[in-house]
């Protein structure tokens, strides 16, 4: 099957939800424990502190009641990988509300407690199919939950690179979706099947112009960890660093993913 003609990817609704609020409730727990001098601190996100980005993370689950609160389009226009190609028109804006939030939460814990319950109760009265009037375009409420693991797995690590020692863990379903999400990207850029990506045990996908492999070892060969892909394909990683420092092997002429990455920033 031509990678033209493949079918996209799906998801289990009910483990997707499952897996936000839990990704959510990870945070929240790590951040309750936080100290003042460690909001302070700085992060890898430009002049965002830890504060700023526990805003935005607040942000990117609030967002979910508000989208259900609004009237609903007649039908979606965008899919999940529309999503992942859109998000850099907005980063300035983000960024932005960001700092605002982060000003005016006095009590970042209270404000993300107050959101999870939001979402709670905006979840449990909202079917899947639901369509929400989302800035880039009307998206599912099925699809636009998984964008947001995404959003809550890539912040999850922006945290704890930015705190020493908190250790958030990351729910199973969760990174399995954004690691799954994100390869697909790749494969949408770069669409072929000459390159093999694999990202165990959550993703294997074929991408790159040139002649498809069919049978026994492919002749190129990526593969790395989930957490180091979602790095990878975000630009919180260069490509040459991973690969110098074994997080990445790659295998055959066609094997460099540098030129292509990151897919979404």
């Amino acid at each position: 099957m031509s990678p033209a003609k493949k079918r996209a990817r799906t998801y289990d609704s009910v483990k997707i939800r499952a897996a936000v609020t839990a990704q959510f409730g990870h945070v929240l727990e790590g951040v309750r424990g936080l100290t003042a001098e460690q909001f302070a601190l700085p992060t890898r996100l430009g002049e965002w502190t830890v504060r700023e980005l526990v805003a935005h993370i607040g942000m990117c689950v609030d967002v979910v009641p508000r989208l259900i609160a609004l009237p609903a389009p007649p039908k979606p226009g965008i899919t999940v990988l529309d999503w992942a190609f859109g998000t850099a028109a907005n980063a300035s804006a983000l960024s932005d509300l960001a700092h605002e939030l982060a000003g005016r939460d006095t009590d970042p814990a209270a404000a993300l407690a107050a959101t999870a319950e939001n979402l709670a109760a905006a979840l449990a009265e909202t079917p899947g199919p639901r369509v929400l009037d989302f800035r880039t375009g009307a998206i599912t409420l099925a699809d636009f939950l998984v964008t947001r693991t995404v959003e809550l797995v890539v912040h999850t690590d922006d945290l704890n690179a930015a705190v020493p020692g908190l250790g958030i863990p990351y729910d199973r379903q969760a990174l399995a979706a954004c690691t799954r999400l994100l390869a697909d990207a790749l494969a949408a850029k770069a669409p072929g099947g000459s390159t093999e990506v694999r990202i165990p045990p959550y993703a294997v996908v074929q991408c790159v112009e040139g002649l498809r492999h069919t049978r026994g070892t492919p002749p190129n060969v990526v593969e790395t960890d989930p957490l180091t892909w979602v790095r990878l394909a975000t630009g919180r990683v260069a490509w040459r660093d991973a690969v110098a420092e074994a997080q990445v092997s790659a295998s055959g002429e066609r094997a460099d993913l540098g030129a292509l990455l990151p897919v979404m920033s």
